[in-house]
């Protein structure tokens, strides 16, 4: 198992390597894109095997994978996948067009991967000091994504969420120190009181008084990875200004990634504290965070910012899940994460067909999307639908599982204020996409892929949407099971 782990983050490397020694868009493109077949196809064998035979440790700690970190491996290797196909695309035509030059294509895929294999590398370790290290590295390989572009904007994108995210896991590393101090009492050796195992086994005994101010500078620290609210600032502008392969990867993956570190911080809390400071922790950052994404979406301009605002407020509710608690809770949270992984990659890699052919991203500008660039519109149009819980698509199961944990945890109110918030949602977000991909189209669109590139465009919108038709009309078995010994791994 350490050599599949291993393999399993090295393997996005393979775009690195291929522009490293100095291959033009396609051939990096399909190299990154081998990568990603080859780590999806581990993950997916960790999944299965974590979730039959249980936990995998290795060199004291440091490689450690259960059933839960193999889900979020999966979730995240998939979008690594389907990012990598919509690169291979995306890259091709602007390094065709000069829109990009080599030098910057070959910077793409070079961090790219350095990025995918940072992120898979987090979710291996049971050591939380090394999980720091390897989120914040992460924040490094994706700020040059951000600012590929070169413009004021993009630039000044970049160093926002650079200076914002390494503050806020700075303050993830002073909660993970409080941790280490809550479990000194316990005679643990330095690397146990790190190490994720060690201290779920003993969480009942670490001191409540550090082990509070832990949680709460983790949910700040990490949350401002997620992107809860007020810790976001950086998001919209990062999100929008990235090349939407790109922003497909930070709304994805990364963002789950820094959930991920939250919901380890929380199991060890709920043991240690009980559940209700936990709950009201979360449930505060999540409904601040559902209240300012749906207030940011009602403004219709830049479609990329109204795509992560959108994360903003999917990160919420997933918090929200979180909060309510109970198993139906958190299996409520693990499934929104993989549909919201799925559905948003859906929308921002169809949002770089939009740019390519319009060279805007202004939403206002937009109109006829469905008969200029049909596809593109389609998916457009069904993404919409997907990430805004309409049936029969994955989130509304995922959504309406939330809603249920929260009137099961004895609370009418915050489920109701949560419908309410998912309605005005709807109609902000819907008003805008519809607007995009409906009427008639003003303009034709400059440049669309062809050949190969078409293929490698067109394959990740169809298997996104593929599996967010199959995940709202049928949960696999499998999944399922996972899913429940997720649940039995964080509880």
């Amino acid at each position: 198992m350490t050599t599949i782990l291993i393999l399993l983050a090295v393997l996005p490397l393979a775009g690195t390597v291929a522009a490293v020694l100095g291959a033009a868009a396609r051939a990096a493109g399909y190299a990154a894109v081998a990568g990603a077949v080859a780590a999806l196809a581990l993950a997916t064998y960790v999944l299965v095997r974590t979730t039959t035979e249980g936990p995998s440790q290795a060199l004291a700690g440091f490689i450690y994978v259960d059933e839960l970190s193999g889900f979020f491996l999966f979730t995240v290797a998939l979008v690594v996948l389907l990012a990598s196909l919509g690169s291979a695309a995306y890259l091709r035509v602007e390094e065709h067009t000069g829109t990009l030059s080599r030098f910057q294509v070959r910077l793409y895929f070079g961090f790219f991967g350095a990025f995918a294999s940072l992120m898979l590398a987090s979710l291996t370790t049971g050591n939380l000091g090394m999980l720091f290290v390897l989120i914040e590295a992460s924040t490094l390989a994706s700020a040059a994504l951000v600012g590929l572009e070169a413009r004021s904007t993009s630039l000044e994108a970049a160093w926002k969420y650079i200076i914002i995210s390494s503050l806020g896991v700075t303050i993830a590393l002073v909660g993970t120190l409080f941790l280490f101090y809550s479990a000194t009492g316990l005679h643990l050796s330095a690397n146990q009181g790190l190490t994720w195992p060690y201290l779920f086994h003993h969480a009942g005994a670490l001191a409540p008084a550090s082990l509070r101010l832990a949680f709460l500078l983790a949910v700040i620290g990490y949350g401002t990875k997620v992107g809860l609210a007020p810790m976001h600032t950086w998001l919209p502008d990062a999100h929008s200004e990235a090349p939407s392969p790109a922003s497909a990867m930070l709304s994805a993956a990364l963002l789950n990634t820094g959930m991920y570190a939250i919901i380890r911080f929380l199991a060890l809390a709920r043991v240690g504290l009980g559940d209700a400071y936990v709950q009201r922790v979360m449930l505060v950052f999540g409904f601040g965070s559902v209240i300012i994404g749906v207030l940011f979406m009602v403004h219709r301009g830049n479609f990329k910012r109204l795509f992560a605002y959108s994360s903003v407020e999917h990160m919420g509710i997933i918090a929200i899940a979180l909060g309510f608690g109970g198993p139906l809770g958190m299996y409520g949270a693990l499934l929104h994460t993989l549909n919201h992984a799925v559905g948003k990659s859906v929308l921002f890699i169809s949002s770089g067909d939009v740019v390519l052919g319009y060279r805007t991203r202004d939403a206002r500008r937009l109109h006829g999307l469905l008969g200029s660039l049909p596809l593109t519109g389609g998916v457009l149009l069904l993404g919409s639908l997907a990430i805004l819980g309409s049936p029969p698509f994955g989130l509304f199961l995922s959504e309406f599982t939330i809603i249920r944990a929260g009137f099961a945890s004895g609370s009418g109110w915050l489920p109701a204020l949560l419908l309410l918030f998912l309605a005005i949602a709807f109609i902000a977000f819907a008003r805008t996409t519809t607007g995009m991909v409906l009427g008639r189209a003003d303009t034709s669109p400059q440049a669309t892929y062809s050949g190969a590139e078409r293929v490698l465009a067109v394959a990740p919108l169809v298997l996104g949407i593929g599996v967010l038709l199959l995940l709202g009309l049928w949960i696999p078995s499998g999944l399922n099971q996972a899913i429940l010994a997720s649940i039995g791994a964080a509880t």
